[in-house]
């Protein structure tokens, strides 16, 4: 899968659609295990079926990591599933797009995807 320009948000296709709504969420830190080693990124925003993490050391397109991200109130849940990284954006000085990747949740419990989607669509 091809690296995003850093000066383009990344262009529709039918692998990169959106489907469901997102909702801007700063979460401060979420954990990211490959098995291999832990790190930790800044979630931009969020959907029932993936999300932006900012990172200055993303993942390739195709790896499969752990996530924990804490979300917050009303949800006050723990989101703890697999992903897949979509695509990636590398550090560009003159890009006003941060630098990181999308991911798309492989395992997401359907209950937890459903109260995501209600709250995301409550803000909208």
């Amino acid at each position: 899968m091809p690296e995003i320009k850093p000066d383009t948000p990344p262009t529709p296709t039918k692998a990169n659609q959106r489907k469901n709504l997102r909702a801007p969420l700063m979460t401060l830190k979420i954990r990211m295990d490959d098995d291999q080693k832990v790190f930790f990124g800044y979630t931009k925003n969020l959907s029932s079926s993936g999300m932006f993490v900012a990172t200055l050391k993303p993942l390739e397109p195709g790896q499969r990591i752990k996530v924990e991200i804490p979300l917050p109130a009303p949800l006050n849940l723990k989101l703890q599933c697999t992903c897949e990284v979509v695509w990636v954006r590398s550090f560009e000085k003159k890009s006003t797009y941060d630098p990181g990747a999308g991911f798309k949740f492989v395992d997401l419990d359907p209950a937890v995807a459903e109260t995501i989607n209600s709250w995301v669509g409550e803000g909208v």
